[in-house]
């Protein structure tokens, strides 16, 4: 038992180890950190977004267990520097929680280049940027490590105007699984986390509320959209012991919505 960065006593899976955390700020990558810090780990949170980053830091209060950094999954001089900082600070990275995102709805015929690669800049090339150089830090410390990149469902099952934001949620498992493969003589194992509708900040900058009550209605099984902290907890799982013969899988976090169309059918029961 330990104290908890709220100062309750409570069990602390991650006790001193380091996690190097993207898209911190806020969303489900703050809700991550909370955890992590929660199960007792030291936090390295990374985000494009200084203000944001500045209060998602208030709202955790975990002092010095906290180092944020400002920077951009898109500049490798950027993210070298923040994982020097975490080695210069706790001397090693433990995790990686590779969460850094964007998403934007455009019709296939509408999308421009310049949008299409936004996108796969931030959420494929992104995601790459990070855990080469992360990997690169773990494979010369004892121990190895935890990488968790962020995917979708949506990288599993296409969505209509979400053409390059599938593109890259699907790349993203792929290279999963081949980082998988390529780390495990390294000792780090590689998963990725692919939530369903989730009520965040960026879903309500896309979506209005009855758009969500329909969505989940129609769509989810479990009749209802999917909170940051239920992504957070299978974070928390993958980078614990209890997942240490895991690795190259993709675990989905959808309340069951790519197991079928059973949720749309039952909502037409047959007459007599």
């Amino acid at each position: 038992m330990t104290a908890s960065f709220q100062g309750k006593e409570t069990f602390a899976p991650l006790q001193g180890k380091v996690v190097f955390a993207t898209g911190a700020a806020r969303g489900l990558c703050k809700a991550i950190v909370a955890r992590y810090l929660r199960d007792g780990a030291n936090v390295l949170a990374f985000d494009y977004h200084a203000e944001n980053l500045h209060a998602a830091a208030q709202s955790w209060d975990a002092g010095d267990r906290v180092l944020t950094w400002v920077g951009d999954v898109r500049d490798r001089a950027e993210i070298q520097a923040a994982v020097d900082a975490a080695v210069a600070r706790w001397g090693r990275i433990d995790v990686l929680a590779n969460v850094a995102g964007v998403a934007r709805e455009d019709h296939f015929l509408e999308i421009t280049p310049e949008e299409w690669q936004r996108i796969i800049d931030i959420n494929l090339t992104g995601v790459f940027n990070v855990a080469q150089i992360v990997a690169r830090q773990m494979a010369q410390q004892p121990g190895g490590g935890v990488i968790i990149n962020m995917a979708s469902k949506n990288g599993l099952t296409g969505e209509v105007k979400y053409a390059h934001y599938n593109a890259s949620k699907g790349g993203v498992v792929m290279l999963t699984k081949t980082m998988a493969l390529d780390l495990a003589d390294n000792n780090i194992r590689v998963n990725a986390v692919a939530p369903g509708y989730i009520h965040t900040p960026m879903a309500d900058e896309i979506d209005p509320p009855e758009f969500m009550d329909f969505y989940k209605d129609r769509l989810i099984p479990l009749n209802r959209l999917g909170t940051p902290e239920d992504v957070a907890g299978a974070f928390a799982f993958l980078a614990s012991n209890d997942a240490q013969f895991m690795t190259g899988h993709t675990l989905v976090i959808d309340g069951g919505q790519t197991a079928g169309d059973g949720r749309k059918l039952r909502a037409f029961p047959p007459s007599g």
